[in-house]
């Protein structure tokens, strides 16, 4: 049988793809790789596999945005990071899906699940999870699941700093200077935080309000902010020229 794997960050892939082909349960010919949104679209144009594993978060956008694309009739087994919702849906609607970092015993019951239902597998349930997914007003999150290591940690809300965006990936910062990949988007997790506390104060950072030491203002459209602990870049954190209005109206709250 032959698999695509829809992932963009290539430590996933890599132990992904390895776990598939030690397991035994189904028998693969070949294993796709394809890392954004972009490729994917092109490759099922043209492409059938027997079975897709994809993540929700892409460098270039969310994987549910190749749906409106391209017609997909193949089982798929979502990769996701800790969202409680989400897996609510999937519970009910997807064949399953498998958290990061993956365990053995998680992939291999959902290989297992998916030898049990490949040959009546329907894909109007997944589609409609991806509606729900996509409709639904976003949750306020309190709490992030992040990977230390071989380790999982729940990072309280009130432990973050801010939020930064470094390449194709998102960081927390938390206030004792750890550093946490964490599996989202800027764009997307601004929606699901208390906005009394936290503001994206430009394309890169959100901010955490007790995390701003300083303000200097350079002129009415040029302010720079200090956080504590610093930015790993080293560089000056100005708000963006868009942005400064509503960040003073909040930092005035």
């Amino acid at each position: 049988m032959k698999i695509a794997i829809v992932e963009d960050e290539l430590l996933a892939v890599t132990y992904l793809k390895n776990l598939l082909e030690k397991q035994s349960i189904v028998a693969i010919s070949s294993i796709t790789i394809l890392r954004s949104t972009k490729q994917a679209t092109e490759f099922f144009r043209e492409n059938s596999v027997d079975l897709i594993f994809m993540d929700i978060h892409l460098g270039d956008g969310k994987s549910f945005e190749i749906f409106q694309e391209v017609e997909i009739l193949t089982p798929i087994i979502f990769i996701t990071a800790y969202d409680e919702y989400a897996m609510k849906v999937f519970k009910h609607f997807t064949i399953d899906y498998i958290l990061k970092p993956f365990e053995v015993e998680e992939l291999h019951i959902a290989l297992q699940k998916f030898k049990t239902i490949r040959t009546s597998f329907d894909i109007s349930p997944t589609l409609q999870s991806i509606a729900v997914l996509e409709n639904s007003p976003s949750e306020i999150m309190h709490r992030f699941l992040v990977t230390n290591g071989n380790k999982l940690r729940s990072v309280e809300e009130h432990e973050i700093a801010y939020f930064f965006a470094s390449g194709k990936h998102l960081f927390i910062k938390t206030k004792d200077d750890q550093t946490y990949i964490y599996d989202d988007t800027i764009k997307d997790i601004i929606n699901k935080l208390d906005e009394t506390i936290f503001f994206k104060i430009n394309r890169k950072f959100i901010v955490h309000i007790d995390a701003i030491t300083e303000i200097i203002k350079h002129s009415s459209q040029k302010i720079e902010i200090h956080l504590q602990p610093k930015s790993e870049t080293e560089q000056a954190i100005f708000i963006s020229k868009t942005q400064i209005n509503s960040w003073m109206d909040w930092m005035n709250r």
